[in-house]
């Protein structure tokens, strides 16, 4: 006679409770005989450890830990390394997690039927050697997505912090005027802790490797008051010539070149390179950022990204964006400076959400003039908080002040519109004090945290 069949997970009625489940998809058992369901319209992934009836949310709604928004989840593998992939049905898209958390994987640029783009997916597999399979429901296809074996690392360090980490606020002055000259605006520290600055008054990058108290080396070009520079994992600088010259150019490390890879028709106050080679350019004489795949033949090719072009407050709208941030997701955070907030555009959504100062759902903190963006493995905003005189970070407590907490001045503690900051990979803060004319080191306080841990 076949047993009776017994309940592994939820109550028999609807519910977004940790016992309950409402509409229940995908589901997937490991060796631990853990259960995994995608529970779909609660958009959350579900764990039921053995012999427990309540579950543990580990993506999507509510979860334990930041991870990520989700839209009525439906299929899930977990991978040998007990990471997720999870079918994200009416975001239309797969997502992974990686010690990183949570990124768009398979479908990153909206619903279509593109090669690139799904139309609520339902389910996936993998075969042997690590390629993707994902039954395209709407589409009415079944797509097979071939593994990359290089994968991707950021050019940049984003160290993990716990919600007490603290810096001290003394800052020690790494650079002078008569090294970066006046009023310094870019600043990136890549993986290997080297430094790299732009000099607006002769037209210079300036570069430090590790632990060199002098510049190791000066990148002299045919470029015009630069406010933005990015650099890539293979050394290549992408740096701003749109004031005079209506480009972006990268010196190109191997060759010591410079190519033109974009034509703007204004200065772009940030750059950045995302995991798939699109640069994206923010303009604040144009109101928008800007975008162009770096893999596209043709020059021209350059997409909207984020604002109308005409300056205003609403959703859709940027008043002079400066500093932005590219996640993994493809997530885009803006400095929305003359709006006093950060918002944040999400793939292929044409409208912000405000993340911090301005009108955020949530209360944050009070910002005046942001123009630089930094963004943590937490997924913490560090924000350059540029006539508060200030950087301010958030974490699961809410904003508060790091440095420059007391007041506009010239002492250690304090900042003059400092325009941009970036981290090493011991966490220790690297800001641009603009109008001190100085690049302002702040130390990390490991012992704040207890343990500190960086992301490989």
């Amino acid at each position: 006679m076949m047993n009776p069949n017994r309940v592994a997970a939820g109550t028999r009625k609807s519910g977004s409770a940790s016992k309950r489940l409402s509409e229940p998809h995908g589901i997937f058992v490991d060796v631990n005989l853990d259960l995994y369901v995608a529970d779909c319209a609660n958009q959350r992934v579900q764990l039921f450890r053995l012999g427990e009836s309540n579950g543990i949310t580990v993506a999507g709604s509510k979860s334990v830990n930041p991870t990520i928004t989700l839209r009525r989840p439906s299929g899930i593998v977990l991978d040998a390394d007990k990471y997720l992939f999870i079918v994200d049905q009416n975001n239309n898209r797969i997502v992974g997690s990686s010690l990183n958390g949570f990124r768009c994987l398979v479908g990153c640029y909206g619903v279509d039927s593109q090669s690139n783009q799904l139309s609520s997916p339902y389910s996936l597999s993998f075969d042997h050697s690590g390629n993707m399979f994902v039954f395209d429901r709407w589409n009415a296809r079944i797509q097979k997505i071939l593994w990359i074996k290089d994968s991707f690392t950021p050019s940049f360090n984003q160290p993990r912090f716990c919600s007490t980490a603290t810096w001290n606020s003394n800052g020690i002055t790494f650079a002078n005027r008569s090294i970066v000259g006046q009023e310094p605006g870019a600043i990136f520290v890549n993986t290997n802790n080297t430094i790299y600055v732009v000099n607006q008054e002769n037209n210079t990058i300036v570069m430090w490797q590790e632990e060199n108290v002098n510049p190791t080396k000066i990148i002299h070009g045919n470029f015009t008051e630069p406010q933005s520079l990015f650099v890539t994992s293979n050394g290549d600088i992408y740096i701003d010539d749109g004031e005079k010259n209506s480009r972006v150019q990268k010196w190109v490390a191997e060759t010591n070149t410079f190519v033109t890879v974009m034509n703007v028709n204004s200065s772009c106050w940030g750059l950045f390179v995302d995991i798939y080679d699109t640069l994206y350019c923010s303009m604040p004489d144009h109101d928008r950022v800007v975008k162009r795949s770096l893999n596209d033949p043709v020059m021209n090719s350059n997409r909207v990204a984020a604002g109308t072009g005409i300056n205003g407050y609403d959703w859709t709208r940027l008043d002079s964006p400066r500093g932005i941030f590219v996640d993994v997701n493809l997530d885009l955070y803006v400095a929305d400076c003359y709006n006093n907030r950060v918002q944040l555009f999400q793939p292929g959504r044409s409208y912000g959400i405000t993340v911090a100062g301005g009108t955020s759902p949530n209360p944050t903190i009070t910002l005046r003039c942001p123009s630089g963006i930094v963004l943590d493995a937490g997924k913490y905003l560090f924000i350059a908080d540029q006539n508060n005189y200030r950087i301010v970070r958030s974490s699961l407590n809410g904003f508060r002040c790091l440095v420059g907490c007391y007041g506009e001045g010239l002492q250690s503690n304090q900042l003059n519109r400092p325009f941009s900051l970036s981290l090493d990979r011991s966490g220790n803060m690297f800001v641009t004090d603009t109008s001190n004319h100085r690049i302002q080191k702040f130390q990390y306080f490991e012992e704040s945290c207890g343990k500190f841990r960086m992301i490989e």
